[in-house]
């Protein structure tokens, strides 16, 4: 049985059974799946398509016998050149002292090593003699470590499939593998261990791609189903006419992305099952506005709203906008951790006795002593800054209430389906009508005083400015200009009329507050900040972001950064400040100044970074894949997403026997019992 101990597979002892429980392989079927992470293919290329540093094979005729110098203790070089399309190639060879006495001149060899370009040098690691055999061109390659090597592990997993590969049971149904020409599974997964050729392995990659992402999309759409079916008679009936009312009177027409993002927010609110909706859009498209609409239609159903953001200083932001947007049609109270004693026994009450329509707040919200009347509605702003415990304890002082979350960091799609598999996602992908759009400017650090004198200008106009730099203190370790002594030094070159302000992570919340505050008021032109400023808060009057050492940060990141100015009527600029030295650096400057988009930025961030850094290290929900990848196989992520959309919804688990084996997978699943525990 494929649940047998791995212990029980020809060759493997107990010695080795126990280096194979780190990794961790403790059954034949871990075996057997413990697929190979590359593929190192002994193809031959043309010289001239060979890339610098690469791994690559090539084949020639020995020009003279090898040379063979001793350094070192037992250590030793061999040498000899060789002829690829008329042209000397030198290779080199280390600690290989014996092969001397089997190249010789006029013998024909293929090599696989490190390519030196400039040297038309070949560093070897594997030698044949004879010309490239076309069988054995694919060499799987594992992940390995401690006393594991990769012939030990592939001698095994031979063993494994001879004595356990009719065991290997066929998860997927007929009709998927002949609609989509994939193979099946004994026969894929013995391609990916033993490859015989590339298009055999090409097709083998496609059937696993597609497994890993249809079951964990399964796994999301179950949990979005039971999450839902869990609290019915939740519908909550508003009145499309007030609600249709008060959008007239807005100051603006909404755009057609925030309208279709309202609607879909609108039925959630109708429907008996509870809202579990992600809203994204890029700063400044107009989520608040949208928001507002969802917690009056809430209002009107006789329901009280509330809305959980990060930080004192965007709460009271929150307040007064949505204060403007509402006037006299709710009473709208502001909640944090600052009001304290009798004011906040007054305001506690009142939000217990209804008299409080809208509460908007930061993590005071969820207190002990906030007792909602009637709680329908709640918005989690800026969700990935609150931990799952927060987001629970505002869920739970309600019945059941919709909770909408709400982020302005643009997640691509392949990202949202996948890290909020369990969530609708609404965008809005389109900006407001009349917007200027923020002029980026990419410069090196010699010029960093022409900067200066462009903020000195932009400051006479009455303008602010925003100066972004890594490090708050020196650092040994980096050579990154840092907020502190960028803030010693813009003190010193402008005028003591001009004031400089220094934020950073490690003040106390309240001095952050403080400087926020002095900074809104114009009590502070020149703003020297690590990162806190990135989330939120709203200076119309800052029209320019110069971002220090800029490629130290993601696309996605400096795009937010971007997105503090250009919140007024006047033309604002960012100027990113940066010496990249790698190209990956030098083609985030290019993207950033050519694009504005922040779903077209993410999308790049994402092909440069990769999943795992897009979120950064502490984000859960993002699954590692061990064939798939969710960048170049968005394709497959999307098809399978579509399949398991329409198995949940029609129920095929249940009642059609071509879907028992994927049913009897998902019941046994570990990471499903854990979220239904």
């Amino acid at each position: 049985m494929l649940s047998d101990p791995v212990v029980k597979v020809k060759g493997v002892g107990e010695k080795f059974a126990e280096d194979l429980a780190i990794f961790p392989i403790l059954t034949v079927n871990d075996l057997l799946n413990y697929f190979p992470y590359r593929y190192d293919v002994m193809e031959i290329k043309p010289l001239s398509e060979l890339i610098h540093e690469d791994k690559v094979t090539i084949e020639g005729r020995v020009v003279h016998d090898p040379a063979l110098t001793f350094f070192g203790k037992r250590k030793s070089r061999l040498s000899f050149t060789i002829e690829v399309e008329n042209i000397a190639v030198k290779a080199v060879m280390f600690n290989r002292a014996f092969a001397k006495k089997q190249i010789q001149a006029g013998d024909t060899i293929t090599l696989t090593g490190k390519w030196d370009m400039h040297r038309l040098q070949i560093t070897v690691s594997k030698y044949k003699l004879g010309p490239a055999d076309t069988q054995s061109e694919i060499q799987p390659i594992y992940s390995v470590k401690g006393d594991v090597t990769n012939y030990k592990l592939r001698k095994i997993i031979k063993h494994a499939v001879e004595e356990y590969g009719d065991e290997i049971v066929e998860l997927l149904p007929q009709r998927y593998l002949e609609a989509y020409k994939l193979p099946n599974r004994k026969d894929g997964t013995q391609t990916m261990h033993f490859p015989t050729n590339r298009i055999a392995l090409k097709h083998a990659r496609r059937r696993f791609t597609y497994e890993e992402f249809l079951l964990f999309q399964l796994k999301m759409q179950l949990l979005r189903k039971i999450k839902r079916e869990a609290t019915t008679g939740n519908a909550q009936h508003y009145d499309p006419a007030k609600v249709q009312h008060f959008i007239e009177l807005f100051p603006f027409a909404l755009t057609a992305a925030q309208q279709k993002s309202l609607n879909q927010i609108l039925s959630d609110l109708k429907s008996p099952y509870r809202m579990n909706r992600l809203l994204q859009g890029d700063v400044g498209s107009g989520k608040t506005a949208v928001a507002a609409v969802a917690l009056y239609a809430a209002i009107t159903a006789g329901k009280q709203g509330a809305l959980m953001v990060p930080t004192e200083i965007l709460a009271e932001q929150h307040y007064q906008s949505l204060t403007a947007l509402f006037g006299e049609h709710a009473n709208i109270a502001l909640l944090t951790g600052s009001v304290k004693g009798k004011k906040r026994k007054m305001l506690t009450a009142a939000i217990k006795n209804h008299d409080i329509h809208i509460v908007v707040g930061t993590h005071a919200l969820i207190q002990d002593d906030v007792t909602f009347d009637d709680l329908g509605f709640a918005i989690v702003d800026e969700q990935h800054r609150f931990g799952v415990e927060q987001r629970r304890s505002l869920r739970d002082k309600g019945l059941h209430p919709d909770v909408l979350f709400m982020t302005a960091t643009p997640i691509p799609r392949t990202l949202a389906i996948t890290a909020f598999g369990d969530m609708d996602v609404s965008v809005i992908d389109e900006m407001p009508m009349g917007r200027k759009e923020i002029e980026t400017f990419w410069t090196r650090e010699n010029t960093f005083e022409r900067v200066l004198r462009f903020i000195e200008k932009q400051i006479s106009l009455g303008e602010q400015a925003y100066v972004i730099c890594p490090l708050i203190e020196e650092s040994d370790k980096l050579d990154i200009q840092n907020a502190v002594d960028l803030h010693q030094q813009l003190q010193e070159f402008y005028p003591p009329g001009t004031k400089v302000g220094l934020m950073h992570g490690r003040l106390p919340a309240n001095e952050k507050d403080e400087i926020m505050k002095q900074f809104a008021a114009n009590e502070i032109q020149v703003l020297v900040s690590t990162t806190v400023v990135e989330v939120g808060v709203n200076v119309p009057n800052a029209t320019i972001m110069v971002i220090y050492d800029a490629e130290r940060f993601g696309l996605s990141q400096l795009h937010q950064l971007r997105g503090r100015v250009g919140r007024g009527e006047k033309q604002s600029y960012c100027i990113l400040i940066a010496d990249p030295k790698g190209e990956v650096g030098k083609e985030r400057m290019r993207i950033m100044t050519e694009t504005t988009n922040g779903f077209e930025l993410s999308e790049q961030d994402l092909k440069l970074r990769g999943p795992g850094d897009f979120f950064g290290k502490k984000q859960s929900g993002i699954p590692e894949f061990k064939v798939a990848d969710m960048i170049h196989d968005y394709r497959a992520l999307e098809t399978a997403r579509k399949d398991a959309q329409e198995i949940i919804e029609t129920n095929k688990l249940e009642n059609d026997a071509a879907f028992y084996p994927l049913k009897q997978y998902l019941e046994n699943d570990a990471f499903l019992k854990s979220k239904l525990d």
